[in-house]
Formats: C-alpha cells, structure tokens, sequence
C-alpha cells in the first residue's frame, strides 16, 4: 500500500495558502497547517475593537480557511524570535518596514523545523512567482529556498511548473503535472480556481494582514523607537500601536486617545499600567500616556482629552488624571481649540 504522504502548509488566511493547501489535498496529501503568531498580522483585530463595520464578520481567517479546507491549524508563538526579523532584516525593508524576503525564509525555515519534529515529508507555500515585488520574484524566491534551509522540500503547488521539481514532484509523492503555472500579479488565475474548487467566501486577495506594510502604523512604531532612543517592542507596544489617536505634543511623552466607546473599553484594559484620563463633567474618551510627563504636559493633555470630548465647546471640562497605584486627582481646564493643536502632533 501506498504511503500517504504528509505536508505543512503555511497558512496565512487568504486565498493563496488557501488553494495551495487545496490542491495539495486533491492530490491525496495530508495537510496540516500552520500559521505564526509575530503580534502584527492580527485580522480582524482593529474592526473587532472599534464600533464602526460591526456589521463585518469578525474571524480569524487563518484559523477560517483551515475550517473550510478540514484540516488541523497549528498557531505558533513567535512573538520573541521575530523581532530580530523586524529590528535587523538581512534584505531590508520594503516601503515600510516590512521585512517580506526574511519574513518569509524565517516562516519557512521555522515550517521545515516543526516539519522535522513531526515527521511530516515536505513544506507547502502559496507562493506565486513574480506576484509580490519583493519576496515573490523568481531571484528572492530562490533565496527563500536556501536561507530557510528547505531546499527542495518546498513545494509552491501555484507556481511549481515555472520551478524546478522539488523532492515530493521528483519522487512522486505529488503529480506535478496537476500543479499549476501562475506568474505575475494577476489574481485572475487563483480566483478561477477557487470557483473550480466551489470556494466562494475567501479573504480578498489584494489584502493583507501585516501591518508593517501599512505607512501609518510603522510612522507610529519609528516614532515610538525615537521617543525611547531604542529600537525595540513588546507585544503591548506593538497592539496599542493599532488603537485611538496618537498625539506626541513633546518628545517626552504621547496621548493615546480612544477615538469611540469600543476602543475605550480596550484602553480599558491597560489602564492600571498607565497614566490615564478620563473626563467627569461630559462624556469622552479614556485616554493612556505613555512616557514621563510634567505637571505642565498633563494640563495639556487634559485640554487636548477635553477637545476629543462632549465638551469640547464647553468652557471648562472635568478631567480625572490617575497614576498607576496612586490617588485620582481632577483638574479643570479649557478645552484646546481645534486650530490649536498642531498637525505635527498627530503621529
């Protein structure tokens, strides 16, 4: 009796993990996933806290896609080893501070790792040539393959015909000839395969869950590395990086405020760790500092807590200023006039 052969796919939550891991089934594989948790691919995270789209389904599509394919979904805590692919990528950034070529080799080489302890025969991707401008060229792609230490146990079912056969092609394992040929950055050929599949709710595939490839976020992790003269993060960083306002009126220090009650409630949540405001005589927003402010700065923070608030036309606004583990105090200040807080604030 034939053996039946056994892959980890790397599962990512959109289409092209997807499919990949579909045709890997189809030809008869087992397949079990495997998604790694880094803290800046959070889908659904944002939406989820704040109130607005709550009319969208809120999933993780990682753990989705593994769902609709039947197979087990492995999420792996590498949190700490990432950050040295984050803070000191070998080949750079992309336009922000995306390290997509050694993302990919670490993802992978970490694949082959859990792939080894398993006993599993091979690695599969949703890799397709020439569809990513950075990690998805045929010369990166061939980096992947060495630096990771796969080598050809790396099967991209996507793309494997414009490849070389890889182990499971040349021994038989897989069919090669029901793999596939995709190139460039149409998605034309993966949607016609899903609906060849009968798949018709996926992540849409221009998206995206990473977000170190977003401008605005990474301006926030630079300006966070600046304010601390070190380039480094924890997982709470990294998080609230992605809620409320940020606003840094001196290098010293910055105001996170929640921009609605969902994102209140959130900040919530990191309030005894923080100095925190929260305004009394109207409804507003809770807002966290994050540095080391003078009496001065919390006056400023509260008028800046009290522009965001009810009493924004108000001419004096209650503000409650708390420290971790020590009295609440109120203050009483004008709200700032909107033309009065400079643009430059706002990180």
């Amino acid at each position: 009796m034939k053996k039946q052969r056994k892959a980890v796919a790397l599962i990512s939550g959109g289409l092209d993990s997807m499919l990949a891991a579909k045709v890997m089934l189809a030809q008869g594989i087992h397949i079990e996933g495997i998604n790694f948790f880094t803290g800046f691919c959070v889908e659904g995270h944002t939406h989820a806290i704040r109130n607005k789209d709550k009319s969208r389904t809120k999933r993780n599509n990682a753990l989705w896609v593994a769902e609709q394919l039947g197979i087990k979904l492995h999420i792996v805590d590498v949190i700490t080893e990432y950050k040295k692919v984050v803070l000191n990528p070998k080949h750079g950034y992309g336009a922000n501070l995306n390290p997509c070529l050694d993302c990919k080799s670490f993802m992978v080489a970490k694949a082959l790792t859990w792939m080894r302890e398993q006993n599993f025969d091979f690695i599969v991707t949703g890799e397709v040539v020439g569809q990513r401008p950075k990690s998805q060229r045929s010369d990166t792609m061939k980096i992947v393959t060495q630096e990771s230490g796969a080598g050809d146990l790396l099967l991209r079912p996507l793309c494997a015909r414009n490849l070389s056969p890889t182990v499971p092609e040349r021994e038989g394992w897989v069919n090669r000839d029901k793999l596939y040929d995709f190139s460039g950055r149409s998605r034309k050929p993966q949607m016609a395969l899903a609906a060849y599949f009968g798949i018709e709710n996926y992540a849409q595939p221009a998206g995206g869950c990473c977000f170190l490839t977003d401008a605005s976020y990474t301006a926030k992790l630079n300006d966070l590395w600046r304010a601390r003269h070190t380039r480094d993060y924890d997982l709470d960083d990294i998080m609230l990086l992605k809620v409320g306002r940020h606003l840094r009126p001196q290098p010293h220090f910055k105001l996170i405020i929640a921009r609605d009650e969902g994102e209140s409630n959130y900040l919530e949540g990191y309030a005894k760790e923080f100095i925190h405001l929260r305004t009394l005589s109207h409804s507003g927003p809770l807002a966290l500092i994050d540095g080391d402010p003078k009496e001065e700065d919390l006056i400023l923070a509260s008028q800046l807590v009290a522009r965001f608030s009810q009493g924004r036309e108000a001419l004096q606004v209650q503000i409650t200023v708390a420290h971790p583990n020590k009295a609440v105090r109120m203050l009483e200040v004008t709200p700032l006039a909107s033309e009065s807080i400079p643009q430059e604030w706002y990180v």
